[in-house]
């Protein structure tokens, strides 16, 4: 099985009070949430999803999510 690595930007949005998650290897990826807690617990859902209806991962588990947080 291929382990497949993924990186996402998670950034603190000071305006709307929120962390977003963005990244370019998780196509369709644009979520927030209060707390980077909240965040982190949201893509482990969500990236996997988004792989699978992307085409980009066939075998469950066969990710690595890799959150590079961006914070004032």
């Amino acid at each position: 099985m291929q382990q497949l690595t993924c990186q996402i930007q998670a950034m603190w949005d000071a305006e709307a009070e929120v962390w977003v998650a963005i990244s370019e290897d998780v196509p369709g990826l644009a979520t927030e949430a209060a707390t980077l807690e909240a965040l982190t617990e949201k893509l482990r859902g969500m990236v996997p999803e988004l792989l699978r209806l992307n085409a980009v991962l066939v075998e469950p588990d066969s990710h690595m999510v890799l959150i590079r947080s961006f914070a004032p």
